[in-house]
């Protein structure tokens, strides 16, 4: 667990925290709500108390959705106080801090559950730590920036017996669940080619890293904000959004957008880990014959190809394809009928026949889509009317134990590996951008290559190279606790 902060004269630390006897004592009596949880289990309280990490943009709109539900939003943390302005307005009685760590040490007694909508290299760590405190957590998409910190999450969160949920919305939807009636129900066969595509990157990406130095706004704390990842001085333009375009910090298209559109087959096949992962990804020129190399920023675009077996062990290939690039239309599809959203979608290829669907899986459709409205099937799946938010908050206070945990939409055991899934590809999309420099030659090994996974041990069996993007190596003063 991370509680070490390397800024002088700020010291945290979960170890002096356990070594004063007071705080300590305090915290042995307070019995967490998993403990208790359990069927017929009735709460101390009717409410949840809410602690929001990252609570600017997504963040402010994830806790005006948990707030819809029986809960106090009791404590507000963000590293850039300009952007928590109006969550800090909107809840004028939650204490504030710029560190989680500090806020979760001095105030563990008092919270509940911890959501967390901070840069994805920062998703892991704070998860991590709230959930060793036996709290329960709501975690924006994608669930992790590593493979191995979505594997460690997933772990932690049987381990200690909290309730979870991702922030992929689409899960609890309309849509997800009637393609799968659809599937279920033998209307296309079985699904051997699933086409997930989007329209993202909307930010900068391969681009070389700006060498022009900035001020440091004075409402933000830059180091808090780089927190695992290596130190580098301040740009402009990279807080608050276009983070996502840089290895450091983000996961491009696919951790953007590949948990809203990759989750319903990912469910509806149940698939699980990827046996093999290849790619191609889009080039900058930047003079004639000469590609532009920027590998600490994602690429323009790309396409991969991961190859899973579906729960009845057939195998089923998946093609994710991003910056704008889009698969062939179907020919059942009119050639003026939009295909899934415009810019997103996913189409689902079966013996049978086709579906498709938009973002988060909504507007599902049959091929052609007059079949939509011709095909009846019985509804097997109950729907989630109070909507992805509300449900965590009601599971959270009935306990770990209860029907209500048991049904939610997106808990780490299906979270983490789908997000280890997108990950798998984006370790592809990086290793085709290795470099070695030998004998004044250039060469890409990683290039052209379909990279074999071995799940049980999280490494590439032919490729090493492409191992060390499994596991970053945090800065000094940062720890996943494990």
């Amino acid at each position: 667990m991370v509680h070490e902060k390397n800024t002088p004269g700020n010291q945290v630390s979960r170890r002096s925290f356990l070594k004063d006897g007071a705080l300590a004592a305090a915290g042995f009596m307070i019995v967490p709500r998993h403990v208790l949880g359990g069927k017929g289990f009735i709460a101390p309280s009717d409410r949840l108390r809410v602690a929001g990490i990252g609570v600017g943009g997504k963040g402010e709109s994830d806790l005006e959705e948990i707030a819809k539900g029986p809960s106090d939003i009791a404590y507000l943390c963000d590293v850039d106080t300009r952007r928590a302005a109006n969550s800090v307005k909107r809840f004028p009685k939650a204490k504030f801090y710029k560190d989680f760590r500090e806020m979760l040490d001095k105030e563990h007694k008092n919270i509940d559950a911890v959501t967390v909508s901070t840069p994805d290299h920062q998703h892991a760590v704070a998860a991590m730590a709230a959930m060793q405190l036996g709290k329960h957590v709501y975690v924006q998409k994608p669930l992790t920036h590593d493979i191995y910190e979505a594997r460690m999450l997933t772990e932690a969160a049987k381990k200690y017996k909290v309730v979870t949920q991702m922030g992929n919305q689409g899960s609890s939807g309309e849509g997800v669940r009637l393609l799968r009636e659809w599937y279920d129900a033998g209307t296309i066969g079985d699904v051997h080619t699933v086409y997930c595509y989007t329209d993202r990157p909307v930010w900068p990406q391969g681009i070389p890293w700006s060498d022009m130095k900035a001020p440091v706004p004075p409402e933000l704390d830059w180091d808090l904000w780089l927190g695992t990842a290596p130190y580098k001085d301040y740009i402009d333009k990279l807080v608050p959004f276009n983070w996502r375009g840089w290895w450091d910090y983000g996961t491009g298209a696919l951790g953007d957008m590949g948990c809203h559109i990759i989750e319903p087959p990912f469910r509806i096949l149940g698939l699980g880990s990827p046996k093999s992962v290849e790619c191609s990804v889009g080039s900058v020129y930047v003079d004639e014959f000469k590609r532009g190399y920027f590998p600490e920023s994602c690429p323009p675009s790309s396409h991969v190809i991961l190859k899973f077996e579906d729960h009845k062990g057939k195998e089923v290939t998946l093609h994710w394809m991003d910056g704008g690039i889009q698969p062939e239309r179907p020919e059942e599809l009119g050639s003026n009928e939009v295909m899934g959203d415009g810019g997103n979608g996913a189409i689902f290829v079966g013996t049978k026949g086709k579906m498709m669907c938009g973002t988060y899986g909504r507007d599902p459709k049959l091929l052609p889509t007059s079949r939509t409205e011709q095909v009846k099937v019985p509804q097997k799946y109950a729907r989630v009317p109070e909507g992805h938010y509300v449900q965590w908050v009601n599971a959270a206070i009935a306990g770990y134990n209860s029907d209500k945990n048991k049904a939610i939409s997106s808990p780490f055991s299906i979270a983490g590996p789908l997000t280890e899934a997108l990950l798998m590809a984006n370790l592809s999309i990086r290793s085709f951008d290795i470099r070695k420099e030998e004998n004044g030659k250039t060469s890409y090994p990683g290039r052209y290559v379909k990279l074999l996974w071995d799940n049980k041990n999280m490494k590439v069996t032919n490729f090493d190279e492409a191992n060390q993007f499994v596991k970053r190596t945090y800065r000094q003063g940062w720890s996943l606790g494990v």
